[in-house]
């Protein structure tokens, strides 16, 4: 488990056996195969960590639906992890059906870069993004006061399982972009006998282009893609 510093995009993501509220966790050997959305809160009963899990939880379903697993992660023990769960479910009516790491010393937080300066022993808003060969591919961080959006993590997910499965790029916004709506963008091309076969398909229609450098086209699946 020991390393150096915290993972960039494109390394595979340390290994570590962990506690969790499901038991013991090899990661991320148990996940081999599934994308893995890996995620640290600053603590058990807060407020804002509280409103988290809960929209996590609502979107449960879409994240197994792509072939995606949800992970918690805080600096608690795994008694404060399943009291609180259960006072989520007593209290909110939510069953939270994810497993959360017990990182009570702090060790797994500080190898993933997930504790910042100034916040103490505390991890911030980490999301980590893992595809199903233990590759770190996305990573956003929130500070402790701002809530994450669910929506752009369930975005970011899709978008990725799309470039690996499309071999393409997603627009901004992606998929509401205000030049190609739901579109994605064709690579550009490299050489000037690419230019020319991006010029040939604009020609017959199997895409769009502003500029030979500038291509979109519509995925032939847009949707119901599980990335797998």
């Amino acid at each position: 488990m020991e390393n150096s510093r915290m993972p960039l995009l494109g390394e595979k993501v340390p290994e570590f056996e962990a506690k969790t509220t499901h038991g013991m966790l090899n990661f991320p050997h148990d996940y081999k195969g599934k994308w893995v959305v890996l995620f640290s809160h600053p603590a058990d009963y807060t407020p804002v960590c509280t409103t988290e899990f809960v929209a996590f939880q609502k979107r449960f379903d879409q994240f197994r639906a792509l072939g995606a697993e949800l992970v918690g992660l805080s600096i608690d023990q795994v008694f404060s992890h399943l009291k609180w769960i259960e006072w989520i479910k007593e209290k909110l009516g939510v069953e939270i059906k994810f497993p959360v790491i017990a990182d009570d010393r702090g060790k797994i937080a500080e190898m993933l870069g997930m504790i910042h300066p100034s916040k103490g022993t505390n991890t911030v808003r980490a999301v980590f993004f893992i595809d199903p060969t233990g590759t770190l591919r996305a990573m956003l961080y929130y500070p402790q006061e701002l809530g994450r959006n669910m929506d752009e993590i369930l975005r970011m997910l899709k978008g990725l399982q799309i470039v690996d499965a499309h071999k393409v790029a997603c627009p901004a916004n992606w998929p509401n972009n205000e030049l190609v709506g739901d579109e994605v963008i064709v690579p550009p091309a490299v050489s000037e006998s690419m230019i020319a076969e991006r010029k040939e398909q604009a020609s017959k229609g199997e895409i769009q282009c502003f500029d030979w450098w500038l291509c979109h086209k519509k995925l032939e699946e847009p949707k119901g893609h599980k990335g797998r």
